[in-house]
């Protein structure tokens, strides 16, 4: 065990995106139970333990602590788990923390979401005093009053109060610390990365001016405001928020789908969403997302080039459906017939020639129908 680690909990495939999710002031790793899961389906999800929280060692954190320092030791997790850059939503103090990131480690944060948390907390006074009454009175009492400061009346989640009441006093209050000294309202405008900001309309320790203030000064950044939303939405309101950070996590699908109709041609995308059922709902999310998304979007290769390959490799495993389909996309990437016929060609060599005599069947039968079609 490493004593210097932060303590936390990875879900969904190691080769995914990462996605490192920071908890509030008082809870565990436990207010994101209700969304972490599915975010995992596209994501590898971290989450995070604040020091004393949850369990976790206390020792990392101390007195005149500051969110640079949890912000250090968010990298330090990072590290360890061979992450250079991630996407990254927190509530409260976890948002601040990635507010923190986004203005001064910009090259590890590829996308931002806050969540009912704020450029400042309101002063700094009220953070010490609350840090001196912990430290010298525990936080039974602040956890018997937990459910209204963070949930509507009559909502409650009893995992997150006991979390609050058995948190370490010392580091507990050590969060109060770099609360009291937080504020990056002047610096606001310097982050660059795609960046969302969620509200509970009615919270009332990071009231929705506050989230306001984060998406009026970020350029580019956006708002969400949950109705029926105290301070910790995604124990609250698991399914809005979830709804929220997969737009704004699931960019690459956007894009994909975008890529998908240059090179493939609006109809067909139109036919295989028209398709679409929750049975394949996920495949098509995962094509639009990853295969067009990231891998047809990545600058290395040209679009032309990207054809060439791909006619190779459905020439390779005889899936002529697919090779019809493409060859249409290379003719729409640039290819000229004579280039696809040299591709196949090619392919007569390194796939076999039954396997070409079968493609160029195909791709003549494609090409005889686009010269009709050009010809009516």
């Amino acid at each position: 065990m490493n004593d210097s680690l932060l303590d936390h909990r990875a879900e969904g495939p190691a080769s995914a995106p990462p996605l490192l999710l920071g908890p509030s002031l008082g809870t565990s790793y436990a207010l994101w139970d209700a969304v972490a899961p599915e975010l995992a389906v596209t994501h590898r999800t971290v989450r995070w333990n604040l020091p004393g929280h949850g369990g976790a060692d206390p020792g990392l954190i101390g007195p005149g602590a500051t969110v640079g320092d949890l912000a250090d030791l968010v990298l330090g997790l990072a590290d360890a788990l061979g992450v250079e850059r991630f996407a990254y939503a927190g509530v409260s103090l976890g948002g601040a923390v990635g507010l923190h990131l986004a203005v001064h480690h910009p090259h590890r944060v590829s996308s931002l979401a806050v969540l009912c948390s704020s450029a400042h907390f309101g002063g700094a006074e009220r953070w010490r005093e609350r840090a001196a009454t912990v430290r010298r009175e525990g936080l039974a009492e602040l956890a018997a009053n937990a459910d209204a400061r963070w949930f509507t009346p009559g909502f409650t989640v009893p995992r997150l109060v006991r979390d609050h009441r058995d948190a370490d006093p010392g580091a507990y209050a050590a969060c109060c610390d770099a609360l009291a000294a937080f504020d990056l309202r002047e610096r606001l405008a310097e982050i660059s990365v795609p960046t969302l900001a969620v509200a509970g309309r009615d919270d009332p320790a990071t009231p929705p001016a506050h989230l306001r203030e984060i998406a009026d000064a970020v350029p580019g950044a956006s708002l969400v405001e949950i109705p029926g939303a105290s301070h910790l939405a995604p124990a609250q309101c698991p399914e809005a928020v979830l709804t929220a950070l997969r737009a704004h996590f699931g960019g690459h699908a956007g894009r994909g789908t975008a890529v998908r109709r240059d090179v493939l041609g609006d109809a067909h995308v139109t036919r295989a969403q028209a398709r679409q059922t929750p049975f394949t709902a996920r495949f098509q999310d995962f094509i639009s997302r990853y295969a067009w998304g990231e891998i047809w979007t990545d600058p290395t290769l040209s679009r032309r080039e990207r054809s060439m390959v791909t006619l190779t490799a459905l020439v390779a495993r005889g899936h002529h459906d697919e090779l019809a389909l493409h060859v249409r996309a290379a003719r729409r990437n640039g290819l000229t017939p004579e280039e696809i016929g040299a591709v196949l060609l090619q392919t007569a060599v390194y796939c076999g020639a039954p396997a070409a005599n079968a493609a160029f069947a195909v791709a003549q039968r494609v090409l005889a129908e686009e010269d009709a079609g050009e010809g009516g």
